[in-house]
Order: C-alpha cells, then structure tokens, then sequence
C-alpha cells in the first residue's frame, strides 16, 4: 500500500549555512575589538548595578541597510560619545533583523542586498564585519536578538541586546536571552502591557535547558546559568505612551512586586512617539526631567537616528535611495540628535552624580 508524502510538504530547498566556528575563523574577534565589547558590557552592567551614575544611551538607525552611511554614522557617534562620556554613555544601534507584522524586508542579514535574493551568508559576513568595525572604534554597540540563531555569529562583538515587543513573550527567546553574555532589555508587549516583560525578567535570571546551536552549527541541548543583568524597556503600546512619570511609577511597582530590579529603560520611538521622530527629542526631554525631578528607575534610553530625516521606500533602483535615510521606521537626523543628546547631558550632568 502506497503512502502519501507526509514530510517536508512545503519545503522547496534547503541550503547548508556556514557554522558560527568558520565565520568566526573567516571574521576574528581583535584585540582592539574584544576590548571595546568587554568595556561597554561592563560599563552597562554597573550602570544596572547602581555603581556608575550615566545613563546608557542606545541610539543609531531603525536598521542598517548601508554599510558606508552605518560607518559614517558610527565616526560621529563615536566624537560625539567621547564629548558627552561623564554623563551619558553611547551605545551605537546595529540592528540588522527587522520583525514584521506581515511581509517586507526583514533586514541585512535576511536580504543584504535589499532585493530578495536572501544572501544570508553574505549577510552574515558582512553583519559581523560591520560590528568588528564599530567595536574597533571604540564604540560600543546594540542589536535586537530576533532570530535565535543569529547570536551565535554575532553575540561576541556586542554588548547590549534587546528582546523586541513581538518576542519578549516567546519562551524560545526568554531561554535564548539566559544565555547571551551581554545585558538584555525586555520591551514591553505591543499592547502596552507590562506583565509579559516582567515574566520574561523573571525567566531570564533562571537557569534553562534547551534546544540550541553550538559553534560547529550543530544542534545541541544548551545549559544556561540565566542572565542576572535583564531589564524593562517601556516602549509603549497600543498607540498609547507610557514613557511619563505615572507609567514610570506604576512600572516601579510591578517590577518590585515581582522582585525584580527597577531598573527601566524607556524607548523614544514606536509608540511613545506615535511613530513620528519629531516627537522623539520632546520624550527624551520629558524623560530627562523625570531624572532632574528625583527619578531614580531610569538608567537608559533608546532613539531612533539616522543621518538624515525620515524614511523611504526601497525602490527597484536602489541607486535611487538616499543616502543615510532609513528603509524602515522614521528616523531623527544626525543634528536633531546631536542637539537632544547635549541638551540632555547638561540638563543631567549636575544631577546624576548624585543620585546613587
């Protein structure tokens, strides 16, 4: 008696990937690097701990579709970190997955060449090299772990990770998280709830036991001791802020009910901004008076920046694009943040030193 097929009914084709070992040998982690990643997971961890007065500031493009205009940015940044270090603590924003509702470009690694052929490989040569290159810098640097996998590649050259909105709810990326090396921020879920978030923060401290990949690219149980340095990152929800000090307080709250530290970080774009960058620098504003009024939960900030304003659609020329103008979410440009984050740094300099 004959069978129907029964495995595999929608798989077209399978390509064997590059283990995280070969990209590894192929793009080596360098002195300069290893120490640039190392100082700004240990600065992030003291400023969690309560031992280092700034705020860490993650801030940088939507994602990163152009290499060159991700240096350029970085070069600024860079200046700009260096200028405004005894308050504020920069931390450049690489996201290269971008999660989506439904369809559209889900980032350099998926499609780095912005027209469907799905490279990944190559993606994930040039992800790794552009993070060597900003670490070599000296700055430090920022990524959303959206796909499971992609730590393995990645994860040693950066130093701060965030669980996104969609995500934060997965026990896939709750067990994942236990074991990054670098301190992860929870979003809140999209719908503005925080009880998501605060069990992720609860689950990621925990050791875990799962399914993973190990450096050769096979599969592997993995055994985590769970991350000690999560936190919250209030992002709003539901077409709602929650960056304002009554959110704030509330979120205090719930994070000590459940035991957990209050620590929160809160993101100036999605909905606290209602998807408008003009509105970004007046969150940020708001936030920093927070902090001058006596707050004392927050420890971070993220924005959304990019060379230049806006965004734009990703055409079938992509010699038609803009240079340093973002293919996803809109973005603030370079001297809007350069304006919001100096304005902050004199607004908080006085006060942060004294405030733990």
């Amino acid at each position: 008696m004959a069978f129907a097929p029964i495995e595999n009914l929608n798989i077209t084709s399978q390509d064997v990937l590059i283990s995280p070992e070969a990209l590894k040998k192929a793009i080596p982690v360098s002195e300069a690097a290893a120490q640039s990643v190392a100082e700004g997971r240990q600065v992030i961890r003291d400023i969690l701990d309560g031992k280092d007065h700034r705020l860490f500031i993650v801030v940088g493009p939507c994602s990163i579709h152009d290499v060159d205009a991700a240096k350029d940015y970085a070069m600024r940044l860079k200046a700009l970190r260096d200028e405004l270090g005894d308050t504020l603590y920069l931390v450049m924003r690489v996201y290269f997955e971008k999660p989506r509702t439904t369809t559209g470009w889900k980032g350099l690694i998926n499609d780095p060449y912005l027209n469907d052929t799905f490279k990944m490989e190559q993606g994930l040569h040039i992800g790794r090299q552009l993070l060597m290159d900003v670490a070599e810098l000296g700055l430090p640097t920022a990524t959303e772990a959206l796909d499971p996998i992609s730590p393995q590649y990645l994860q040693d050259l950066v130093s701060w990770s965030a669980i996104g909105a969609r995500t934060t709810e997965s026990q896939t990326h709750r067990e994942m998280a236990s074991g990054l090396s670098s301190a992860v921020g929870f979003k809140n879920g999209t719908d503005g709830g925080l009880g998501v978030a605060i069990n992720a923060l609860q689950s990621v401290s925990s050791p875990h036991r799962f399914l993973g990949l190990n450096g050769k690219g096979c599969v592997a149980i993995t055994h985590t001791s769970g991350n000690p340095y999560g936190h919250i990152v209030l992002r709003g929800g539901d077409n709602k802020p929650n960056y304002d000090s009554v959110n704030v307080a509330l979120c205090e709250k719930a994070l000590e009910k459940a035991g957990v530290a209050k620590n929160i970080m809160i993101d100036c774009s999605h909905a606290n901004s209602n998807k408008d960058p003009a509105l970004q620098p007046l969150v940020m504003e708001n936030v920093a008076n927070q902090v001058l009024e006596g707050n004392r939960s927050i420890i971070g900030l993220m924005m959304e920046s990019n060379l230049n304003w806006g965004n734009q659609k990703i055409s079938l020329n992509l010699d038609d694009l803009t240079y340093g103008v973002s293919v996803t979410d809109a973005c603030i440009d370079w001297e809007t943040t350069e304006r919001s984050l100096r304005a902050t740094r004199d607004k908080l300099k006085d006060v942060l030193p004294r405030r733990r």
